[in-house]
């Protein structure tokens, strides 16, 4: 009998446990499924394509957020109180008439009568109608977003984000892939920060996955080509901006796909090269160590990037691959 109750309680606990992922998974698909109606409606009343506005929206969610977590807001934008309420209204009223008076640029998104800056339609509403100051064309979004930002790296990332939702047509873009074939002998361990010599003492920023010559290396997030070619430390490389302010390096490669442009949008499991033993010299140098990716990770906060540790990433990445 206590052994029938014990079996009915792991059930139960099971059952739970699946019950309460499966909850998780429908309530992340249904908040992206709301951010994608509020772009498009923002969309339909200033005519900025919605894969702009996603692309800001992400862009401040990322920069926000230094970790994952299951509560998140639906719309991330956030405007400074000055800038949405104007220098001189203290009291912070949310009259679109009042704050224009101050020349403050919050506006009423839904109609409700308020400008509130906690609304999501109204601050989606009001970063697009700040990008229209310069007009509606993409060239005119860019300079709207620089003078907002104020700094190249950020314009830079809400570009390459928007051509990613623009090419596949959704904002739910979680897949990931592990970045050499898993049909072919690779080994990798931890050795982000260990220490480095060639061209002056410096820590290792990135982990070496060692293969042989020749090993298919992939993409492991969708995002933009941002950089191709010749690095003295890092031989024949490649560089990816992806939708979540990171910066993705595969270095000594042996060569690129044919097909592999700066620019091009990628995805996960699309092929950029083989694994080589290139760099740590001139062009065309290799065999200085052993054939290897060196796969490194920089994370953009919106005032500096950084590097950190891609080891825990890849184990998952692996783990989800097999």
């Amino acid at each position: 009998m206590v052994k029938r109750i014990y079996i009915m309680l792991f059930v139960l606990l099971v059952y739970s446990l699946f019950s309460f992922e499966v909850q998780a998974e429908e309530t992340k698909s249904d908040i992206y499924q709301d951010r994608m109606a509020l772009y498009k409606k923002t969309e339909a009343l200033t005519q900025i394509p919605w894969y702009y506005i996603a692309a800001v929206d992400q862009y401040e969610r990322n920069a926000q957020k230094e970790s994952d977590s299951d509560e998140e807001e639906v719309v991330s934008i956030k405007i400074k109180p000055n800038k949405w309420f104007g220098i001189g209204n203290s009291t912070k009223n949310m009259d679109e008439e009042i704050i224009t008076f101050f020349a403050g640029h919050g506006k009423d998104g839904n109609g409700d009568g308020k400008a509130d800056p906690k609304d999501p339609e109204d601050a989606l509403y009001t970063m697009a109608n700040l990008l229209l100051k310069h007009g509606p064309t993409e060239d005119d979004i860019k300079i709207g977003l620089w003078n907002f930002y104020k700094r190249d790296l950020s314009v830079q990332t809400i570009v390459s984000t928007a051509k990613v939702f623009k090419k596949f047509q959704d904002i739910n873009l979680t897949k990931r892939d592990f970045p050499v074939s898993m049909d072919y002998n690779y080994s990798y361990e931890s050795t982000w920060g260990d220490r480095r010599g060639f061209g002056g003492v410096r820590i290792h920023e990135g982990t070496d996955i060692f293969a042989g010559y020749g090993t298919p290396v992939k993409s492991t997030t969708y995002g933009v080509v941002e950089l191709k070619g010749w690095n003295l430390y890092g031989g024949w490389r490649i560089g990816i901006r992806d939708i979540n302010n990171i910066y993705h390096y595969y270095g000594h490669l042996s060569g690129y796909n044919d097909d592999i442009k700066v620019g091009q949008v990628v995805k996960p499991g699309d092929e950029l090269g083989r694994v080589g033993s290139t760099g740590y010299g001139p062009p065309g140098t290799s065999g200085k160590f052993p054939p290897h990716l060196h796969y490194g990770m920089y994370k953009d906060n919106g005032q500096n990037e950084y590097s950190f540790d891609p080891y825990p990433y890849l184990s998952k990445w692996e783990n989800m691959a097999k």
